[in-house]
């Protein structure tokens, strides 16, 4: 056995792959040669972990185009530890193509690989295979002395006293792991049925209904969707888009020229969700030209300031505000430097005076309306959100006409360099999200409206939406949906907002989204065990961990020594998609700080045990 000192990573998908890379960047400077073994914990492949499994549909894609996808750092990245440089993945691909990179992909996504440019969206299959290469760069990049071993199986429980070594109990094994330092980076993680969707799943099993909760599409069991039976589905962000093209194109049916041909096979898909429409479209063009000076408004200082503060910010008094004013200097500085004649005052003028003018205030609302002249060049994000808000239709039938256009109108935009104050925007999103993450558990809301306005699905799976809406394979319910389950008929039976007086029966429903990163409801059993040991978990249900390096704090705020935790169920949640070149992911930021605290630590603990013998 190994007397080495240990660490414990469980989770050994995208955050894992990129802690074990930030250890191997900082190790050489703060751990010289002495010996360490790493243990990974994950059931899945390493690299890619549950998510971004080899073994996914083809159909299946990335949501972000191939030139904004790198796992590695830059100068943009606000670290401590040195930058490693590393392709993006339209760069790695061209790296295949030159016999630069032999990737771990089978013959179809080596040909994926081989087919790919910057602006396509690739398949998740063929980015398990750049993560699976990136995975193995790192341990390469490792010094002799550490050593990886990898263990295809669950962590089912950590314990230990806060000053000594950890216990990680794994399933499948009798004997724990023992480790000096245990860092989570369990990802996505399946939770227990909410009270509302135990309800609703009861009510099915009695009346031989389906009913499928928030899941994973790709895990979900499509098959008790039968043709031609309509579905209320509850979600129109992309699990139901991946949902959309695994019940038509994965049934047999296809796209041409527009057109959906159906297979037979289809169920037929009533979707609506609170604001009725799907995410916005991805941005189809680059940038060119002067980028906005980010952050200008909403920066470290700002956050500094904020966790300075003697009570907790109110997100919607306190900070919403700041944010509108933030992505308006973005959205403005853009349209005063590219399409100045659609302005009416000097760029130098507005700049200054809209530095001056407080968030939320009459006085910004002036200028704006005075510098910009027609409504449809300013930033309103109230309309952005909730197009449907107040809209009302006669008839399902128009409801359909009205939904179409506004989806073509919103892939035109999206897809318009004209509009480029749309992509200011969406750098402003970034910028800002990078500064809220350092505040810890922000208002839920803000994850829901970044997500919608930069989290959106590609235009050509919108465009198949609008060929499937046609075929009639799916239909919009609207605004506002709600759902109740009649004992009397045993069925389920939607209505909405936007429809007033409609109403959709059906045998199914889906709830199309991810489950809730919530400890309350985690069906995670060594995030349970975490909970019930007294790590401080906030009101929506997250881990807290120290903004500084990632540590799990306890009830009463302090940090443990011993155990990190980063990833969507953490405070320090970072942006669900991966990071996009220069742009300082906070994703990076934070696996840099773990991993050197990380070094620090064992390097101190050796430097102490040697003392004492």
């Amino acid at each position: 056995m190994s007397t080495a000192p240990a660490v414990v990573v469980i989770g050994g998908g995208p955050r894992g792959t990129g802690v074990v890379e930030r250890i191997a960047a900082s190790a050489g400077e703060l751990y010289g040669d002495a010996r360490l073994d790493i243990h990974l914990v994950d059931p899945h492949p390493p690299g890619g972990g549950r998510i971004w499994r080899p073994d996914q549909s083809p159909l299946l894609w990335m949501n972000s185009m191939a030139e904004d996808v790198t796992m590695f750092t830059d100068e943009t990245v606000e670290q401590a530890g040195p930058v490693v440089a590393g392709p993006a993945l339209d760069a790695w691909a061209d790296d295949v193509r030159a016999g630069r990179v032999t990737p771990d992909a089978d013959p179809a996504v080596l040909a994926e690989i081989h087919a790919l440019t910057g602006t396509d969206f690739p398949t998740r299959r063929l980015q398990s295979a750049y993560l699976r290469w990136t995975y193995r760069r790192a341990l390469a990049a490792l010094p002799p002395g550490i050593t990886v071993h990898e263990h295809r199986t669950t962590a089912l429980a950590v314990g230990g006293p806060r000053g000594g070594r950890q216990h990680v109990r794994l399933q499948g094994r009798a004997e724990p792991l023992l480790a000096d330092l245990v860092v989570l980076t369990v990802g996505h993680l399946d939770a227990e049925r909410e009270p509302e969707h135990a309800r609703l799943g009861d009510f099915a099993r009695r009346h031989g209904l389906v009913h499928l909760p928030p899941d994973f599409t790709a895990d979900s069991d499509l098959d008790a969707l039968r043709p031609g039976e309509p579905v209320i589905v509850r979600g129109f962000g992309l699990a139901f888009i991946d949902l959309m093209v695994l019940l038509t194109e994965g049934r047999g049916g296809r796209h041409e020229g527009g057109v959906y041909a159906p297979s037979g096979r289809e169920p037929v898909l009533y979707v609506g969700s609170r604001r009725g429409v799907p995410y916005h479209a991805k941005i189809g063009y680059s940038w060119t030209g002067e980028r906005p000076p980010l952050p200008r408004f909403l920066g470290p200082e700002w956050a500094e300031k904020v966790l300075r503060g003697k009570q907790p910010a109110d997100f919607r008094s306190d900070v919403w505000p700041v944010v509108v004013k933030e992505l308006g200097h973005a959205h403005y500085h853009r349209l005063f430097t590219s399409h100045p004649e659609r302005t009416a005052l000097a760029h130098e003028v507005f700049a200054e005076k809209y530095a001056a003018a407080d968030p939320g205030s009459p006085e910004l609302a002036g200028l704006i309306a005075e510098a910009v002249p027609d409504p449809a060049d300013r930033l309103d994000l109230d309309a952005l959100d909730r197009p449907l808000d107040g809209v009302r239709h006669g008839s399902p039938d128009a409801l359909q006409e009205a939904l179409r256009a506004y989806i073509t109108d919103d892939l035109t935009r999206r897809h318009d360099p004209e509009r480029s104050e749309d992509l200011a925007v969406f750098l402003g999103l970034l910028s800002v999200y990078a500064q809220l993450v350092r505040l810890g558990d922000t208002d839920p809301w803000w994850h829901g409206f970044f997500s919608h306005l930069a989290s959106g699905p590609p235009g050509p799976r919108l465009r198949q939406l609008l060929a499937l809406s046609r075929a009639g394979v799916v239909r919009f319910l609207g605004a506002g949906l709600t759902v109740e389950a009649d004992e009397e008929r045993g069925l389920f039976r939607a209505r909405s907002a936007t429809v007033p007086g409609a109403a959709t029966e059906a045998r199914a429903l889906v709830e199309a989204r991810l489950p809730d990163p919530s400890l309350r409801h985690t069906a995670s059993p060594l995030l349970r065990a975490l909970r019930d040991e007294g790590a401080a978990i906030t009101d929506t249900g997250l881990l807290s961990v120290d903004p500084a390096d990632s540590r799990v704090l306890d009830r009463e705020g302090r940090p443990h020594p011993r155990r990190f935790a980063l990833g969507p169920f953490t405070t320090a949640r970072a942006a669900g998609a991966f990071t996009r070149p220069r742009t300082g992911g906070p994703a990076f930021r934070q696996n840099d700080a773990a991993a050197r605290a990380v070094l620090t630590f064992l390097r101190d603990l050796s430097c102490r045990a040697d003392r004492a013998s």
